[in-house]
């Protein structure tokens, strides 16, 4: 097991945005984390790296404590629609990122190109589309070193075709030894993506495990096939 969260809580005052959340991250899978807009996807994956402070509950790391401040070592989280360097061009945040973590030139060159970067290498980060935008920020994610890597909807302003070609580069990612945690909101998506899935409602965790797990949980029948739309909605 690589990661164990178990009770994790948040509040703002008198509202709970996060409660009692438990689940476990399994070394080398693509963890899917479902959920709709206002589920409370983006404020867990805040509280799992370190940046909220959480009302309760604790995160262990390969059966070790791991408190908020180690937790950039452990884990590197890319939110949703930030735009680092606005002023600066692809290439150079790139060729930066990349001298951070002393990755070779050749690997974030050749992430510009697996996700279609190259016509935008001169461009300002400021002046990017969204999905232009998006797949930048994951060739910045995949190039830091951490075990786990937490992804805030990494499909966001991907047409179809970017959508599965950024799948498919995803899906390699744990043959070369990392881990991924993936929010995300549309349900056909995470079905042909994940391993296992976190199941979150209403800041609740209602479900954790692979889709015949949850069809198991929900109390249907896995002959008949229901999909993740049918298995949330009988667990919610």
């Amino acid at each position: 097991m690589l990661l164990r969260a178990h009770g994790l809580t948040k509040r703002y005052g008198p509202s709970t945005v996060l409660e009692d959340a438990a689940f476990t991250v399994q070394e080398g899978e693509v963890l899917g984390l479902i959920g709709p807009n206002g589920a409370g996807k983006t404020t867990l994956f805040e509280c799992l790296a370190g940046l909220l402070p959480t009302d309760g509950g604790s995160v262990e790391f390969r059966g070790a404590p791991l408190p908020p401040s180690h937790r950039k070592r452990a884990l590197f989280y890319l939110p949703d629609a930030i735009r680092p360097w606005a002023d600066q061009p692809v290439h150079w945040v790139l060729a930066f990122f990349a001298a951070i973590y002393g990755r070779p030139q050749t690997e974030a060159m050749a992430l510009a190109r697996d996700l279609k970067l190259e016509p935008f290498l001169k461009s300002l980060i400021g002046s990017l589309s969204k999905g232009e935008a998006k797949r930048f920020l994951l060739a910045l994610g995949l190039l830091t070193p951490q075990p786990l890597l937490l992804l805030d909807e990494p499909f966001d302003g991907l047409d179809f075709r970017q959508t599965r070609d950024v799948m498919a580069l995803l899906r390699t990612v744990p043959a070369r030894g990392r881990t991924l945690f993936v929010s995300i909101h549309q349900l056909v998506d995470a079905a042909r993506m994940c391993d296992r899935l976190v199941l979150l409602s209403r800041g609740r965790v209602v479900g954790v495990g692979t889709l015949p797990e949850l069809r198991t949980l929900a109390g249907l029948d896995d002959a008949d096939g229901a999909g993740l739309e049918e298995v949330f909605l009988a667990l919610t």
